[in-house]
């Protein structure tokens, strides 16, 4: 087969304890754009970022993520769940059906804040610079113990990423298990 057509569920996949990431279209079938089915897990959040000269598009297939993409009245570095722009525009709930387009320069970001993941559709362009940003990205989640800050961090400029609020995997807790009881009573 030449990969040129894709069963459903077909790809390479790279798969991590916080992102599933599926290649569907890549430079090596002579594709200008990247295109990727990503299953984003609960408490799953990329972190506000932006990129000097990729394009990326972003399309909810099933689930629900928060997604922003516009430049804050303030940027906040901690988060930017309550951004706001000059015009008023403020993180949007998206689900099945909704899409983000991301030009150079402007600030984006998505999360999975519910309790089920969520799968979308991701395009970048130009390829292959997301390809080899997953690849690389995979590699630090699966090495075991807390990812690396400052690898993430040195990889994701090389990478024409320019971190502003910080990249965050917090899966929620079980409530039937003791160790969630256990933080939920810690909390009070």
């Amino acid at each position: 087969m030449t990969g040129l057509i894709l069963p459903p569920g077909q790809g390479r996949k790279l798969i991590t304890k916080a992102q599933e990431v599926t290649f569907k279209a890549t430079e090596a079938h002579g594709s200008s754009i990247s295109i990727f089915e990503v299953v984003v897990p609960p408490g799953f959040d990329v972190g506000a970022h932006v990129h000097s000269d990729a394009q990326e598009f972003f399309y909810v297939l099933q689930g629900e993520l928060q997604l922003l993409a516009f430049e804050p009245i303030k940027r906040t570095e901690e988060n930017w769940h309550e951004w706001e722009s000059p015009e008023g525009d403020r993180v949007v709930r998206a689900t099945e059906g909704a899409s983000m387009f991301v030009p150079p320069g402007t600030p984006h970001a998505f999360r999975n804040a519910s309790d089920q993941p969520a799968r979308m559709l991701f395009q970048c362009f130009p390829s292959p610079i997301h390809e080899l940003y997953f690849d690389e990205i995979a590699e630090i989640w699966s090495a075991g113990g807390p990812p690396d800050a400052e690898a993430i961090e040195e990889m994701r400029r090389r990478y024409d990423v320019s971190q502003i609020t910080p990249l965050r995997f917090d899966p929620p807790l079980l409530l039937d298990s003791p160790s969630a009881t256990e933080r939920q009573a810690q909390r009070r």
